[in-house]
């Protein structure tokens, strides 16, 4: 009855203000008309609404509209509608109940956005049903590595691309990538950790094939697979750090257990065409390995020309262009090649630059390379050198800017090269400094290479041996 009493009391203020105006309006209006425009107004029917003029003595800050229905008094009060100077509608609420809250826009948007999700879906599903199998497997074989790992875990099908002979064709068709970098660091020595220059970021690999108990080094690569020698020099190993595919290969049939270098080729133009892999002792040992017939071999001897013990180079990593592997040697200075097709050794005496240390040999694009610390004076500079085919000299080509060999000044600088197909990566190293650089032979570009930290860890690892090696998704050991 409260409510009625509420009902009762505005028709009663609208009354007093329609008398108001109609005695302002004409002075020989009467009471009774006043009284009958009044019953009118409570008689109206539903939904209509009156536009009153406000006498200029009487300052009201709202009109009030009634929006009555044909339900009960009491129900009809609750739909009584405020405006206020805005077309936007406040309902009245119920006695009892809190006023609504405001939706946030995500909530109001969801009804839209679902209508919008489903739509798109259904055209999603009519276009990949109708999309060629081999123009997808084309488009998936030119993601990014980091994407395509992403990317294969949507569902079955998607993971077993990696299994396909149609995707390890479209794969053989993409131009190989820039490489990425296998290393090792000292505090941990069982786990590599790789480093993608494209993205400027590491990753840290398990291996769970390779044997924890020892430690192995990675030593070479060809096609996307690295070769992992352990420290004992007794077992090979060849693995694709990506997919994990993993092979342990036979004992060699010659025991030489001292220092040997290693080189890695390829077959054919794949990994999957097969590969070989060559060690060769300062004694003038030397063996070959087959991974169509899984089997070590020494196909020819070493000619009497070359100058035995060999007193290789062991920090300079191996060169590999086509079939041909190139190995650095002193007493004298030069190159010794080895050809895995013929099988045939052959020599090059070449003089090595005044003031150099920690060189190793690089390559980039068929032409060999030289990459080393030049000393002189207390100041020491990475430089970078071309061999010159017809003279057999080197020829400076490049060297670190100025501003970056400042800080080597008056220091015992150290340099290890962890790959050397046509991207350089370097650590240089001494009591006080620890860097990493990276060296693009083609834009002649220097980069420093963010410290290596392993995950949930904030020490920055020191680097100790690496290699390069071409990410390959389809190479399987």
């Amino acid at each position: 009855m409260e409510v009625l009493a509420m009902l009762r009391q505005l028709i009663g203020q609208v009354k007093q203000l329609l008398e108001l105006q109609a005695s302002s309006s004409s002075s020989s209006s009467s009471s009774s008309s006043s009284s009958s425009s009044s019953s009118s107004l409570v008689a109206v029917a539903p939904n209509i609404s009156f536009h009153l003029q406000t006498p200029p003595l009487i300052h009201l800050p709202r009109c009030y509209f009634l929006n009555l229905d044909d339900n009960s008094a009491e129900d009809s009060c609750y739909n009584i509608i405020m405006t206020a100077g805005k077309s936007e509608n406040l309902k009245m609420l119920e006695p009892g109940k809190p006023p609504p809250k405001k939706k946030a826009r995500k909530v109001r948007n969801q009804g839209k956005v679902t209508g919008t999700s489903c739509a798109i879906e259904n055209l999603d599903q009519q276009i990949w049903k109708e999309f060629p199998e081999d123009l997808f497997e084309a488009v998936v074989a030119r993601l990014p590595v980091a994407t395509f790992f992403r990317f294969r875990l949507v569902c079955r099908k998607w993971n077993s691309m990696l299994t396909s002979q149609s995707f390890s064709e479209q794969c053989a068709q993409v131009p190989q990538p820039q490489p990425w970098f296998y290393t090792i660091t000292h505090e941990n020595v069982n786990t590599g950790a790789m480093y993608d220059p494209a993205l400027k970021k590491w990753h840290h690999p398990t291996i769970p094939a390779l044997p924890t108990k020892l430690i192995v080094l990675p030593v070479a690569s060809a096609g996307g697979l690295v070769c992992f020698l352990d420290i004992g020099h007794r077992s090979f190993y060849v693995c694709n750090p990506l997919t994990r595919s993993f092979k342990e290969l036979p004992a060699r049939s010659v025991k030489v257990w001292s220092r040997v270098a290693v080189g890695m080729t390829l077959c054919g133009k794949s990994a999957g065409g097969g590969y070989n892999i060559l060690w060769v002792g300062c004694d003038g040992e030397f063996e070959v390995y087959d991974s169509r017939n899984n089997s070590w071999a020494r196909p020819g001897t070493m000619i009497s020309n070359i100058k035995l013990p060999l007193a290789l180079n062991f920090k300079s990593q191996t060169v590999s262009i086509g079939s041909k592997l190139y190995f650095m040697r002193s007493d004298p200075d030069g190159i010794v090649s080895y050809d895995m097709v013929t099988g045939v050794w052959k020599q090059f005496i070449i003089p090595a630059p005044l003031h150099l240390s920690d060189h190793t040999l690089a390559e980039c694009g068929g032409r060999i390379m030289l990459v080393g610390l030049l000393t002189k004076n207390a100041a020491t500079c990475v430089c970078i050198w071309e061999l010159q085919k017809m003279t057999l000299l080197w020829k400076e080509v490049d060297r670190m800017p100025n501003i970056w060999c400042l800080e080597f000044y008056g220091k015992h600088v150290r340099m290890t090269c962890l790959g050397n197909k046509g991207l350089l990566m370097l650590s240089l190293r001494s009591r006080q400094m620890n860097r990493l650089v990276t060296y693009d032979f083609s834009s002649r570009e220097w980069m420093k290479v963010p410290g290596c930290v392993l995950p949930r860890g904030r020490k920055r690892q020191w680097i100790a041996c690496g290699t390069a090696f071409h990410p390959c998704l389809t190479a399987v050991a």
